[in-house]
């Protein structure tokens, strides 16, 4: 979720209402889960958590902007596609 809400703030310019409001709307819409092993496939550390929660949480899909995590095009059976592919 921080990591979420300092890319909103950093890269599209959101004023801390804007950001509250969406922590918010994104809080009533997770499922909070906690990685049940480490992952060390990207050299962002970050990364590597979001791979960690969609092994655990059994995803399908990785949608990302995330140049790295692109390259790698899928990660244990989970794609990984860009929001344009996606919504293509």
């Amino acid at each position: 979720m921080d990591e979420v809400l300092e890319v909103l703030a950093r890269k599209f310019a959101r004023e801390p209402e804007e950001l509250a409001h969406a922590a918010v709307f994104l809080n009533d819409l997770a499922e909070i889960i906690r990685p049940r092993r480490r992952v060390r496939a990207l050299k962002d550390e970050a990364d590597n958590r979001i791979l960690e929660c969609a092994v655990t949480a059994g995803a399908d899909l990785i949608v990302t902007g995330d140049q790295a995590m692109l390259e790698l095009g899928s990660f244990e059976g989970i794609q990984i596609i860009s929001l344009r592919a996606y919504l293509d």
